[in-house]
């Protein structure tokens, strides 16, 4: 399944994308850890990167995480991910949305479209009713794409994520359905 926009498509990363995002996540590890939390680094080969694709799919299935990759549209090189994760059902039907691109390719609007589509799957195919995300202040990037994308501003998380040993301040940002909508 493609979900197709005018620079870019998203879809759901397979095991034959390992290579490429392995030598995305390399080659942008200084890039991504500015501003992302780190985990556990077990991914530095093909057969983990499978192995983390795998894991998606699993997260897919049990409606709690849905990651897809961002590709060119005339090329199909994978430059970035999306994902909507911490699927609330019940009462709250939310969910949050993170992304990275590959550096190379920031200031393009590809990551705004890739967020664009990802919030119109996750209202659409999931029929959740909130997206919220976060972006550390200083990350005036991200919270372009944010507001591009039709989200609000509403408060700022004191010291709400740990980043590079540091717990940071997130700008909060949300997208309700019916702003989407009316947009």
């Amino acid at each position: 399944m493609k979900i197709i926009g005018d620079k870019i498509y998203i879809r759901f990363l397979e095991e034959k994308d390992a290579k490429s995002l392995l030598d995305l996540q390399q080659r942008n590890r200084a890039f991504f850890q500015l501003h992302s939390p780190t985990f556990e680094d077990d991914i530095h080969t093909v057969e983990t990167t499978k192995k983390y694709i795998n894991s998606l799919k699993k997260r897919i299935e049990e409606d709690k995480d849905y990651t897809f990759g961002v590709f060119l549209n005339d090329t199909e090189k994978l430059i970035g991910d999306v994902s909507l994760f911490q699927i609330s059902r019940g009462p709250l039907q939310k969910c949050l949305i993170g992304y990275s691109l590959d550096q190379k390719f920031n200031g393009k609007g590809y990551t705004t479209q890739a967020v664009i589509l990802a919030v119109k799957y996750a209202f659409k195919e999931l029929k959740l009713h909130r997206i919220e995300a976060g972006a550390m202040p200083d990350n005036i990037g991200s919270m372009r794409v944010l507001e591009k994308a039709g989200f609000q501003k509403e408060g700022i998380e004191r010291k709400g994520v740990k980043i590079n040993g540091k717990w940071e301040d997130h700008q909060i940002f949300a997208l309700i359905e019916e702003d989407m909508i009316s947009s």
